[in-house]
């Protein structure tokens, strides 16, 4: 074990080490990018045979990472992509990014992950590193991932080296990326762990170590319950306010100002993206096999996931007040990705706003400078085109992402009845 170690820690320290990264999607695509800017040969590995395409061309998806600087690195022959995993035998460590969804009945849906741990298997060998970055629930790493990497023969903290990193992005942030983000890592074992760090410190500024894959896991769950529960708290307050004839928007600006024991968080029409909706409802699932009920967890997302609809009756009441019938009036829906200047639409509120009034008989558009097109619920729909028209002849636009690129006082100059579910400046009913 210590002489595999030291192979391993003198690649990663002199960036001879080859690096995978598995799942090409938001999060594995800007951590590729970031290895093999720091100087490693890296190969990202995914299934869908478009997005290899598009990264060997040079051409990014992700607007986290530009196509300029994709293609510098291709042209390099520092970041290459494939659908084999048999790349996997000439990698020294592999980094597992892959969707981890939740079912319908909001319970973890892990078949990528397992579909990724079994492939790593087929080509694991001894002194590998495999780090899985996926959210999951505490014990994820150890009690699903590591039989499958074992199955084998090779034995994790022997062998091979077992860790968990989560991942820490955010679409469309300019000021925190990849690279000066803290990273915390947690090793199955020490030596895990010390190769782990070694790893993640050669492209990540500051290294956070935790003791254990479990606590790792757990880091993440908690960030997101977090946010998951203040949204909730302040989406709650709004509806207060609202039934109070107070401005929410004063209330948080004026409680803002306290130096001290307070953190600004604003309401909007829900939760969305790959983080906040799901990933407390695997810490909900892993405590309910624990027979205990993860109750702020439940009523958080009961509340957040409710606002769609309270943003629809506000649309009914205003259309109401101007004596139209919701059904029939054409709605122009103003940002469909789940938050501003991102083409992001996962579990976007938006799309559960334009089902909602669809589903009423209304007659629904959307605008979005960053998705021309988006499907849902089997339901095609496409960006208006002509946005000054569309502001025009609509009854009722509703603000649902307020993207920097909108001319706000056109906007409002221009429509005749707004529902703004992310402004406190630009007129509501």
């Amino acid at each position: 074990m210590l002489e595999i170690k030291s192979q391993l820690l003198t690649k990663l320290n002199t960036h001879a080490a080859h690096i995978a990264v598995i799942g090409l999607g938001y999060v594995g695509l800007p951590l590729a990018a970031a290895f093999a800017e720091a100087g490693f040969t890296v190969v990202g590995i995914d299934v869908d045979p478009t997005k290899v395409k598009a990264i060997n061309r040079g051409e990014s998806y992700v607007e986290d990472v530009a196509s300029d600087r994709l293609a510098r690195l291709t042209a390099a022959a520092t970041l290459s992509a494939t659908t084999d995993f048999g790349a996997l035998a000439a990698c020294d460590a592999a980094i597992i990014c892959v969707p981890t969804p939740l079912s319908k009945t909001r319970d973890p849906d892990v078949r990528y992950l397992i579909a990724a741990g079994e492939s790593v298997a087929r080509h694991m060998h001894p002194g590998m590193l495999v780090s899985l970055e996926s959210t999951t629930y505490p014990g994820t790493t150890e009690e699903l991932l590591r039989p499958m990497l074992e199955a084998g023969g090779l034995r994790a903290g022997h062998d091979f080296f077992l860790a968990f990193s989560p991942e820490r992005i955010d679409p469309g942030r300019k000021d925190y990326l990849v690279e000066n983000t803290p990273k915390v890592v947690g090793g199955l074992t020490a030596d895990c762990l010390e190769v782990a760090v070694a790893l993640y410190r050669q492209a990540i500024h500051t290294i956070v170590p935790v003791s254990s894959t479990q606590t790792a896991e757990m880091v993440k769950l908690l960030e997101n319950t977090f946010r998951a529960v203040n949204i909730a708290l302040v989406n709650e307050i709004a509806i207060m306010c609202d039934k109070l004839g107070i401005d929410v928007w004063e209330v948080i600006d004026a409680a803002n100002t306290k130096p001290y024991g307070f953190m600004k968080f604003t309401p909007g029409p829900g939760v969305g993206g790959h983080c906040i909706p799901l990933d407390p409802h695997y810490l909900s699932w892993k405590l309910k096999t624990l027979n205990y009920n993860a109750r702020f967890i439940q009523l958080a997302g009961e509340i957040n996931s409710e606002m769609p609809r309270y943003w629809v009756n506000k649309v009914q009441d205003g259309l109401n007040d101007a004596g139209k019938p919701l059904r029939g009036s054409q709605v122009l829906v103003l940002g469909v990705a789940y938050k501003k200047d991102v083409d992001d639409v996962r579990e976007s509120p938006a799309l559960d706003i334009i089902e909602l009034l669809r589903a009423k008989g209304a007659a629904v558009t959307y605008h979005d400078p960053h998705v021309p097109t988006v499907q849902h619920n089997g339901h095609a729909l496409a960006s208006v085109s002509d946005l000054k028209s569309a502001l025009e002849t609509a009854d009722c636009v509703v603000v649902a992402t307020d993207h920097s690129t909108y001319d706000w006082a056109d906007i409002t100059r221009r429509a005749t009845l707004i529902v703004d579910t992310r402004h406190a400046v630009t007129p509501t009913l």
